[in-house]
């Protein structure tokens, strides 16, 4: 399904589809009643720009929207302190602070209204008011996103978020949000019901005393706000005609709500026959049992604003309305009718209902004939903070009463309001037979108690949790799996438009295959007054197992707009994840599905949401419902299995459901093939993936037995992209906080590298491990596979960020070194690391001053051995000496017993990270050691990090082939440069990273070279940087290297720069425009500094979107040698010249050269790099059992197709 199918579907998921616009259009200056009423009177739809919202988002392809990204739609902050709104986009400098993103786009890039001010010691408020706007329609609804972070996360008392709306003389609550909640963005739904007149929306967040929270809002839609256009409308058999000549449904008229927009529908002189109790004066003719609890007369001006409590009343939407509500706990309260008697059996009733703040509240319409009670219609859950209409007809021959009973789940309230009788109600004498049945004493268990069917009572909690509790197994019998032969099984209906879902059967021999049978739950005309979905819910679950799953059967006949999904709704947070869902084809679909639950440590529901055309003859249906494996205990024979290829499926690993933003596995989207066989399965992380809002994915492991031993646990991993985040490996033990235990942040390239971590013992407790991606970058993905748990340590890590711990090096002597960040180390230290370049990242680092570390002290750090996997092996490193009287810093290669020096720094130019290196050859294990000598000053230091142990020999400075790493060429990490990383890959075509399909050194599509994409540049930054290390004074030098342009010639106002940074500035070397079509080119650089200096490169643009990409090979520094002085670059393009045969001959011997050369290149390359690089994506997946690759893998490698892109 395509990205932008999905956002369609998510949007109808959020209640309709997006209405057309314009029913009067027109070129016009429209009059001051039809600004803002949410019906385009000019053809421009001017009238509705600044409104609250504009015409539509683009970007979500919905109409009366106001996403933020052009402004803010009018909203303006009228706040009275300096708690206030203002309009903000999240920054990556600062993740983890406010929203990680925006709503609208998910990415830095958007834009969105947020909370800002220091803590204050009283309780503040912050204010957003819209325009006015007018004339909204019974069917109205306002939905918006909201994301609340800061301190306030783990506090008991939570900021509350409010939506009101101010309309005559009074100030109506539409909306408040729960006492709690977690991380993520949260939506909100409101309903303001018939407005005729003009109206204004105010969004305030008042926070407790030094909460210090943050809320920002995004995406608020309107929808359906319009009244029905103008205009004479053919009306249908059972249909009739409003004044403005729209058709509405005969059993819409009057019902008490104004669905024609002029009032014609609920006419006075219209309408005298019906008996309607709007409870402004009295209870009617209906009678309310005394008792407690009991329905009870009263106002929302009365009641206050406690959740769950209706904030006005149906009849005048108005806080002094009357209404009937159940406030209290703990038993059902009845309300009964007049006798009555069907006249023609046409008796029926329309009332309005609010369930609102609890899972189990329930409202049931029965009738009482022979003092027999009879179920007509019953709705349980919460429904939402509005008024929900309702309709049952009566086909009864007698005398009979109307009983209406409510109940009142824990934190909520049940009202009623507008009951209206039809006229073929008619009221007779009371009679003995129409006797409310007694509802008998109180029952056996109490109010937070559950009722077995034989007798006994459970606590409530122990229902629906996937175990029997009951000795009947009672308690596990309406919780959601039903055949529905027997009746719903617990599912209840929660629609609130005219939708619903309700049990059916079949009618007609079904076509062969037919996935319904008997009876099943399918989706039937409702009674409600909005366009909605169909919504049906589970009682509340769980908590459940990671195994957890729902399986069923499901048919739908449907055009394209209509749907049929699955989502998980959480009441405790008040959110929803859709779990599952197909679209409508113009034909049936049907099948059996399992749908992953997940592990859910709160209770939670399972929500069947369905939206067709009935009118249309379309339908859908769902039957056979179960759940597997969803005891928290139950865990599958393989959750032992750590390690993974991922071949045949997740082994002892398993997808957390409570992000959207997942680890999905598969065989490649055009990001790289597997590292396993080069055709096999990986785990992938997008985080650009269409509708991802989540801040993490988490994989994780099942409940793992106590470790009496330290093991190693390895894995490849791939970061690749322009602006990849963070991928983590942590641990946690049982009744303990999780800790990192590997972490790796940025691109690597588009090439598998190889992590270890090793796991400590764990004593006696159990313990869970997780890999985990965090979207803190938003162009790339991240790639998972080999996972292999061996026993024993891993040894000494060849790669060291420092940023997860030390990586086993050790210090000694009394002043040593310490691990920290700038934010919050305790030494005088760098104020950015060099792995992020932010004051969050960690290093190693020593004082150096005269009261740390005297004069001559040293202050040694020591590695674990490392074991030499070739001849010669580079051993890299950065370094940071203070400005002044920093000491000096020896770095020693020890083996066997014997030391000798490596590099010796006294000092560094200016305040930055320095790369040194040096070439180790060692027959036999060695071991690094860093020593620092205090020089006497004040406050001097010597910092480390990113220590990196490769085999073969160093390069040159600045000097690099690419094809066993970078070099020490990396893009800066401070995201304040908003410039876009290089990326490192090989000529193998990737459709994610386009690139020249071979290297200039090898000639072949396993070279490597380095590359960008140029179509990452617009608004997020207009630069990519590949920046060298610090480079010494030169005085004539001179820098090499081939480049490769794929930049279409019309936009050529982008190119590739040579840059030379220094303390005195930057200054452009070289410039090449874009261009297309010459292959890999040549170049040579003069380089003149007097001072230390850093040279890089630069892709740059004016303008955007700009297609194309840049790469760069073979780059060599050569330090006090001109590029005068230097020889032919190998490759240059020579003067034509010479005979034929010349050219002949040295065409033929060119060609056998070259296949000799590729040979044994080729072998070369297979000797020197270990894994080879994997084939075009593309190759069908082989089935392969569940074997790991370490260092001594093997590649099964089939032959490049012809033509592979992807």
């Amino acid at each position: 399904m395509s990205g932008q199918s999905v956002l369609t579907l998510l949007l109808l998921l959020a209640g309709s589809i997006p209405p057309g616009g314009s029913s009067s259009a027109r070129s016009c200056g429209s009059a001051a009643e039809e600004l803002c009423n949410f019906i385009c009177d000019c053809s421009s739809c001017s009238d509705e720009n600044q409104c609250g919202y504009l015409r539509g988002s683009a970007v979500l392809g919905t109409s009366f929207t106001c996403d933020f990204e052009d402004g803010t739609c009018g909203w303006q902050d009228v706040s009275t302190s300096e708690y206030r709104w203002v309009r903000s986009h999240t920054s990556l400098a600062a993740w983890g602070t406010g929203p990680h993103s925006d709503h609208t786009l998910g990415t830095d890039l958007g834009w969105f209204m947020l909370t800002v001010s220091p803590p204050s010691k009283t309780t503040a408020t912050a204010w957003l008011r819209s325009p006015v706007m007018q004339e909204a329609a019974a069917t109205c609804e306002i939905r918006a996103w909201y994301h609340i972070s800061g301190s306030v996360l783990n506090q008991t008392e939570w900021p509350v978020l409010r939506l009101a709306m101010a309309h005559g003389d009074e100030v109506v609550e539409l909306w408040q949000s729960p006492g709690h909640g977690g991380e993520g963005w949260h939506q909100l739904v409101a309903y303001p019901g018939r407005v005729t007149r003009e109206f204004q929306l105010t969004f305030s967040l008042t926070q407790p005393p030094m909460c210090g929270a943050e809320l920002a809002l995004d995406d608020i839609i309107f929808r359906n706000c319009g009244l029905q256009e103008l205009g004479q409308q053919v009306c249908g058999a059972e249909e009739s005609r409003c004044s403005r000549g729209s058709c509405l449904a005969q059993h819409r008229f009057c019902d008490g709500t104004n669905d024609c927009g002029d009032g014609s529908d609920e006419d006075p002189t219209q309408c005298t026959s019906f008996e309607l109790c709007s409870f402004e004066q009295n209870l009617c003719s209906w009678e309310a049992e005394a008792g407690q609890p009991a329905w009870e007369r009263n106002t929302s001006l009365n009641l206050g604003t406690a959740h769950g409590i209706p904030s006005r009343d149906h009849s005048s939407n108005s806080r002094t309305g009357f209404f009937l509500h159940v406030g209290s706990t703990g038993g059902t309260a009845r309300l009964s009718s007049a006798t009555l008697q069907a006249t023609n059996s046409s008796c029926s009733l329309v009332l309005y209902c609010h369930l609102h703040g609890s899972a189990t509240s329930s409202l049931s319409i029965s009738y009482v004939a022979n003092s027999t009670k009879h179920l007509v219609r019953e709705r349980t859950g919460d429904l939402g903070s509005l008024w929900v209409r309702e309709r049952v007809d009566f086909s009864v021959t007698g005398s009979f009463k109307v009983l209406i009973e409510g109940v009142a789940g824990s934190g909520g309230a049940v009202a009623i309001d507008d009951l209206i009788l039809s006229p073929g109600c008619v009221q007779e004498p009371e009679q003995p037979s129409t006797a409310l049945p007694s509802l008998g004493g109180a029952g056996p268990c109490a109010a937070e108690e559950l009722a077995c069917d034989s007798g006994e009572c459970i606590a409530a909690e122990l229902g629906c949790d996937f175990a029997a509790t009951c000795a009947d197994g009672s308690d596990e019998t309406r919780c959601g799996a039903a055949t529905f032969e027997e009746g719903p099984g617990g599912w209840h209906d929660v629609s609130v438009g005219r939708l619903r879902w309700g049990l059916q059967g079949v009618t007609e021999p079904q076509s062969a295959g037919t996935v319904l049978a008997g009876a099943f739950l399918a989706v039937q005309a409702g009674e409600g007054q909005m366009v909605a979905a169909a919504r049906a819910r589970t009682p509340l679950l769980g908590p459940s197992g990671p195994a957890c799953a729902m399986e069923m059967s499901y048919h739908i006949h449907s055009s394209p707009q209509g749907f049929l999904a699955v989502s998980i709704a959480d009441h405790t947070t008040g959110t929803s994840h859709v779990a599952w869902y197909t679209e409508g084809e113009g034909s049936t679909a049907e099948g059996h599905i399992q749908v992953l639950l997940g592990e859910r440590s709160r209770p939670f529901q399972v929500e069947l949401l369905a939206l067709v055309d009935l009118q249309d003859s379309a339908s859908a249906a769902v039957d056979n419902v179960t759940f597997v494996q969803c005891h928290p205990d139950m865990v599958p024979p393989a959750a032992s299995e750590l390690s993974c290829n991922f071949e045949k499926g997740m082994c002892g690993w398993y997808q957390d459901q409570t992000s959207d933003f997942k680890w999905v596995r598969g065989t490649g989207q055009g990001q790289g093939s597997d590292h396993t066989t080069g055709s096999g399965y990986f785990l992938a992380a997008d985080p650009s993936a269409q509708w991802s809002r989540g801040q993490r994915a988490q994989l994780i492991t099942y409940l793992q037995e106590p470790a009496a031993t330290a093991r190693c646990l390895s894995f490849w991993y791939r970061l690749a992209g322009a602006q990849i985040g963070t991928l983590n490996l942590k641990l946690r033990l049982e009744g303990a906080e999780e800790t990192v235990l590997w972490t790796q942040r940025g691109t690597q390239g588009s090439v598998w590298h190889r992590g270890r971590a090793t796991l400590p013992a764990t004593g006696q407790r159990q313990y869970w491990v997780a890999f985990e991606a965090l979207r803190d970058g938003f162009l790339g993905d991240m790639a998972l596979d080999d996972v292999a748990l061996t026993a024993g340590p891993c040894g000494a890590e060849l790669s060291c960020s420092f940023e997860a711990d030390a990586c086993g090096l050790v210090g000694s002597g009394q002043q040593g070194w310490l691990r920290q960040s700038n934010s919050t180390g305790t030494t005088v230290g760098p104020p950015a690391d060099h792995t992020t370049g932010t004051a969050t990242g960690h290093y190693l680092v020593v004082s150096t001053g005269r009261d740390s570390l005297p004069t001559g002290h040293v202050a040694a750090l020591t590695s674990q051995p490392y074991q030499p996997s070739a001849p010669a092996q580079c051993l890299a490193f950065w370094y940071q000496l203070s400005a002044s009287t920093p000491g000096s810093l020896g770095v020693f290669v020890e083996q066997s017993g014997v030391r000798r020096r490596v590099l010796a720094v006294s000092g560094a130019e200016g305040d930055a990270w320095h790369r040194g290196h040096a070439t180790v050859e060692a027959d036999g294990d060695w071991q690094v050691m860093f020593e620092a000598e205090g020089a006497g000053g004040d406050h001097g230091y010597i910092a480390l990090d990113d220590l990196h142990v490769s085999d073969g020999a160093c390069p040159e400075p600045a000097s690099c082939d690419f094809e066993r790493d970078m070099c020490g060429w990396s893009s800066p990490a401070d995201p304040r440069l908003h410039s876009f990383a290089w990326g490192w890959k090989s000529g193998v075509p990737l459709t994610k990273y386009p690139g020249p399909e071979q290297d200039h050194t090898l000639g072949t599509r396993n070279g490597r070279y380095v590359h960008f994409d140029t179509s990452v540049l617009g608004p997020g930054g207009t630069t990519g940087l590949l920046e060298s290390q610090y480079l010494p004074a030169a005085a004539d030098s001179c820098l090499r290297f081939w480049y490769h342009m794929d930049i279409p010639e019309h936009l050529s106002c982008g190119e590739l720069r040579v840059v030379l940074q220094s303390a005195a500035g930057q200054r452009t070397l070289w410039r090449a425009a874009g261009h297309r079509g010459r292959g890999w080119q040549s170049s040579a650089v003069p380089v003149q500094s007097p001072g230390a200096f850093q040279i890089i490169f630069e892709v740059t643009t004016r303008r955007w979107p700009m297609e194309g990409t840049v790469a760069l090979d073979d780059i060599a520094y050569s330090a006090g040698a001109s590029c005068h002085s230097s020889p032919e670059l190998p490759g240059q393009e020579r003067s034509p010249g010479g005979s034929v045969a010349e050219a002949v001959v040295g065409v033929l011997l060119a060609i056998i050269i070259l296949a000799l050369a590729t040979a044994a290149g080729w072998c070369w390359v297979k000797r020197r790099a270990g894994p080879s690089a994997p084939p075009a994506e593309g190759s069908s997946p082989q089935g392969f059992d569940n074997i790991t690759f370490r260092d001594d893998k093997v590649i099964i490698e089939p032959m490049p197709k012809e033509g592979d892109d992807n």
